[in-house]
């Protein structure tokens, strides 16, 4: 028999997505992980830290650092300790906080934050995944697909705050 959890994991559906890139939020200067379903129209914006965003645009651009960051250490000891990182999950959204699981072979799973989590698949070239009640929550629409995605995404930026991710009591 399966517990609340088990169960909830074996029914959840899960969306694929692509990375997108980051942004940053003005006046905050804030980054923010732009991700896209690969078969449908929803993003989900992540707020994210610099190092974080460092790190995912340097690997998005193809820089290989003079000595290994955190997350090239990271893909380095998974490779080296002979484990696979299968995909990664970001599987909840608590009070405008994202939670993701790095998820290895035999099903083992690591909670990690959604931004190292995204680096480190990127770095290893597996798919992410978002679980369908976190996209229903915080993923959006954009309209008018025949728009620049970063025009798009910047009108976005501009009438959104990380305090519309929080959990209201209604």
């Amino acid at each position: 028999m399966l517990d609340g959890r088990e169960y909830w994991e074996a029914v959840a559906v899960m969306t694929e997505m692509r990375v997108i890139g980051i942004r940053v939020e003005q006046p905050q200067n804030q980054p923010v992980l732009l991700l896209r379903e690969v078969d449908g129209d929803r993003y989900l914006p992540i707020w994210i830290g610099q190092a974080e965003a460092t790190a995912i645009v340097l690997e998005q651009e193809g820089v290989t650092p003079i000595r290994p960051l955190t997350h090239d250490l990271i893909k380095i000891l998974i490779h080296d300790l002979g484990h696979t990182l299968k995909e990664v999950r970001i599987v909840d959204l608590q009070e405008g906080t994202f939670y993701a699981d790095l998820v290895f072979e035999n099903d083992l799973r690591v909670s990690a934050r959604p931004s190292d989590s995204v680096a480190i698949a990127l770095r290893v070239g597996c798919p992410i995944y978002a679980e369908e009640p976190v996209l229903e929550e915080a993923g959006l629409v954009m309209p008018d697909e025949r728009e620049d995605e970063v025009e798009k995404f910047k009108e976005f930026l501009e009438s959104v705050s990380p305090d519309d991710f929080k959990a209201t009591d209604s």
